[in-house]
């Protein structure tokens, strides 16, 4: 049967776009030390990446843009670049074994929801690979689209330096406007207070 894995990246930061990834991997082609992107280092996650995409029989990548979460919400986002990426694959698997509690409504093919897949499916930690790679990647980008925020480091996750930044520059364009860290800039304060400093 052929399976295909998937996973997210992205679903609790600030800022940049959630990314899913799906992965069928080939048995005759296998890949040592998969595991949850989450457990591993830079350096091995971008040397499995590469790996993954020399070796695998199918992978895909999706983005779902900052302005398309804030429309939607993030979980409908999360599942509608699920779905993306399965219809990207350039095979239709048999099924999609999907990391989480959570199916998207309308699929290419039957699907299984695995919580904690990352950890126990290979080919869902195959995702979570690609999609944290790739969703790293495009955020050092940012990084010298959007400086002083400090998106190489953090990775548009809510850290102290990235919400200092915020108060200090107010959000770019990537960053998720529905998110209440965020939001909180885009309200009006009393003159003379710095950009989004709480009274």
């Amino acid at each position: 049967m052929t399976v295909a894995g998937v996973d997210e990246a992205g679903r609790g930061p600030l800022a940049g776009p959630v990314v899913v990834a799906a992965v069928i991997l080939d048995p005759a082609r296998p890949i040592d030390g998969l595991a949850d992107s989450k457990q591993l280092s830079a350096r091995r996650r971008e040397q499995l990446f590469e790996q993954i995409v020399a070796r695998a029989f199918a992978h895909s990548v999706a983005r779902v843009e900052a302005d398309e979460i804030d429309r939607v919400n993030i979980l409908q986002a999360t599942l509608l670049g699920m779905s993306r990426a399965l219809e990207l694959l350039a095979i239709v698997p048999e099924l999609a074994l999907i990391d989480g509690n959570r199916l998207p409504e309308s699929l290419p093919c039957p699907a299984r929801a695995v919580v904690r897949g990352d950890a126990t499916e290979p080919a869902i930690s195959a995702a979570s690979i690609l999609a944290k790679v790739t969703r790293d990647r495009l955020l050092v980008e940012y990084e010298a689209r959007w400086p002083g925020y400090g998106f190489a480091q953090h990775k548009g996750y809510p850290s102290p330096a990235h919400l200092a930044a915020l108060q200090r520059l107010g959000p770019c364009p990537e960053h998720r406007r529905s998110f209440a860290p965020v939001r909180k800039c885009l309200q009006p304060l009393p003159a003379r207070r710095s950009p989004c400093v709480e009274s």
